[in-house]
């Protein structure tokens, strides 16, 4: 159960203001259950040549001010703060997000338990699993529809969905899925869509005008 944000921008962006407040909403919010977003955080931006570029720590994201200021300035960038289900999957770098390919970046938020796939797909914990699905599905359908079918997928062959709320970027639009059966005071996302900047959080920031996800709704930006 986690917390993310995406940007996209026409013009590149200084980032450190938005990963400082962020942040802040960050440590101030806790689970349904409890729990904190302090088990790692990470953020994908795009850079000059459009390649993504990663930064990753399994520290609280506001314990780490200070490597705000290094953040380039970009026209895109995902952030993410994880807080761990399971306690022996902290502490390990390559489980925090956002995950990248050469085309996208994804960052996950949710809860999902008993998933039965006919099918094998590789990641050793969910979000990796939810990730290397979306790529597969990503060959053949748009982002929109892959993100739809995903859905669909993960409905039928899980015991539960408390939530499954997925941030896509292909350095061209966000892309965002919102679903989730509880909680929606901690699962709604939320969106700002201006002329100038584009906007997809778990959490409202800023002085824009946000928007509420509809449970189950797909949008693009």
């Amino acid at each position: 159960m986690c917390r993310f944000l995406m940007v996209k921008s026409g013009l590149p962006l200084e980032i450190e203001n938005f990963l400082l407040e962020f942040s802040e909403a960050c440590k101030k919010r806790k689970t349904p259950d409890g729990d904190w977003q302090g088990d790692g955080w990470g953020i994908s931006y795009l850079d000059e040549n459009y390649e993504w570029n990663l930064y990753r720590s399994v520290k609280p994201i506001w314990d780490e001010k200070e490597e705000f200021k290094n953040i380039p300035e970009s026209k895109f960038f995902l952030v993410h703060a994880r807080s761990s289900s399971f306690e022996n999957q902290k502490n390990f770098l390559e489980y925090n997000q956002p995950f990248i390919s050469k085309k996208y970046s994804f960052v996950f938020n949710g809860f999902i338990k008993g998933v039965s796939l006919p099918f094998k797909i590789s990641g050793s914990i969910g979000s990796q699993k939810i990730w290397n699905l979306l790529l597969e599905l990503l060959k053949r359908e748009n982002p929109e529809k892959s993100l739809a079918i995903l859905k669909e997928i993960i409905l039928k062959n899980s015991r539960s969905v408390q939530a499954l709320n997925i941030g896509l970027s292909d350095g061209v639009n966000l892309y965002a899925l919102c679903y989730y059966e509880s909680n929606p005071d901690y699962y709604s996302l939320f969106y700002a869509n201006n002329p100038s900047i584009s906007i997809i959080s778990s959490e409202i920031i800023s002085n824009f005008d946000f928007r509420k996800l509809s449970a189950g709704e797909v949008v693009v930006l």
